[in-house]
C-alpha cells in the first residue's frame, strides 16, 4: 500500500460522498417535479438571467448547440414554462421568457434541493460554513489551473 495522507484521503472521500448524495437528491427532486435535467438546467439558466434571454445566450450559458436550445425551448413552451417574445434589443430576434409556471417549477425544485443542502450544512455553525466555503474555493482555484501550473506555483 503506498503512503498516503489520511487527511487528504479522508477529505476527498467525504467530498465525493457528499456530492453523490446531493446528486441523488437532485435526481429525486427533479423526478418528483417531473423535470428532466435538461429542462431544469434551461429554467435555471433563464432564472439566472432575470427570467429572459436570447436563445444564443442560453446556448452559450449551457454550452450546447443553438439547435439544442431550440428543442429545449419548444418543449418548455408546450409545458407552459416559457414564452417567446420579441427582443427589446433587435426586432428581428426573439427572446425566451420564463412564465409564472416556469418560475414556480424552477423555484420549487430549487427550494427542495436547497432544503437538503441546508440540512447537511446545518451541522456547521455559520462561521464554520464560511471557513469551509473559503477552503473549498482555494482548492477549486488550484483544480482549475493546469496541473503543471499548480506544481510550479507550489514549489
Amino acid at each position: 500500500m503506498p503512503d498516503f495522507d489520511r487527511d487528504i484521503e479522508g477529505a476527498v472521500v467525504r467530498m465525493i460522498r457528499v456530492i453523490r448524495h446531493l446528486r441523488a437528491v437532485k435526481e429525486r427532486v427533479l423526478a418528483d417535479f417531473d423535470l428532466p435535467p435538461h429542462e431544469y438546467e434551461t429554467l435555471h439558466a433563464l432564472a439566472g438571467r432575470q427570467g429572459r434571454a436570447a436563445p444564443s445566450d442560453l446556448a452559450a450559458d449551457l454550452s450546447v448547440a443553438p439547435a439544442s436550445i431550440t428543442a429545449r425551448v419548444d418543449t418548455l413552451l408546450k409545458r407552459g414554462f416559457v414564452r417567446r417574445i420579441p427582443s427589446t434589443v433587435d426586432r428581428r430576434r426573439v427572446d425566451v421568457e420564463l412564465t409564472d409556471a416556469g418560475m414556480d417549477a424552477w423555484r420549487a425544485a430549487m427550494e427542495s434541493q436547497g432544503a437538503e443542502e441546508h440540512r447537511l450544512l446545518g451541522a456547521l455553525t455559520p462561521a464554520e460554513r464560511r471557513v469551509l466555503s473559503d477552503l473549498l474555493r482555494r482548492v477549486l482555484l488550484v483544480a482549475e489551473q493546469p496541473a503543471d501550473a499548480s506544481q510550479t506555483s507550489n514549489s
